[in-house]
């Protein structure tokens, strides 16, 4: 009959042999988790971060003036796709799908703002420039 005995902190393992004598394993504790090679798995993609933060400068330089919304937004809607494709394909080495597609819809509305707001500035710079002349 075989009795396996472990000590408080499990320092050893100790078995119990049919003649009543203690043999004495020795115990090797766990790998450590992850190994340091390994890239840490679900870690945040950088494109997908790059994609957010390009998408907010292209909201925030879109409103005033419109063209480096257009801009900035498709290049953030690209990198946000590229990243979605990258994450799903790296069977959960990449993190961060979320901020990727955050990233690539607030790309879609840089885009959108910048396209408005650079109509807006033709029209005016149009009608500006139509109106006749006072002094005529």
């Amino acid at each position: 009959m075989t009795f396996a005995a472990f000590s408080e902190i499990e320092t050893s393992h100790v078995d119990v042999g049919s003649s009543g004598t203690e043999a004495v394993v020795p115990w090797h504790p766990p790998p450590s988790y992850p190994p340091p090679h390994v890239k840490a798995s679900g870690s945040t993609d950088g494109r997908a971060i790059g994609s957010l933060i390009t998408a907010i400068a292209g909201i925030l330089l879109g409103l005033p003036a419109g063209i480096p919304g257009m801009v900035l937004g498709t290049i953030a809607y690209f990198l946000g796709k590229s990243s979605v494709s990258r994450i799903d394909s790296s069977q959960g080495a990449l993190g961060g799908r979320g901020v990727a597609v955050a990233g690539w819809v607030f790309g879609v509305v840089a885009m959108a703002i910048g396209s408005v707001v650079t109509l807006i500035w033709i029209v005016v710079l149009l009608v500006a420039t139509a109106q006749p002349s006072a002094g005529g």
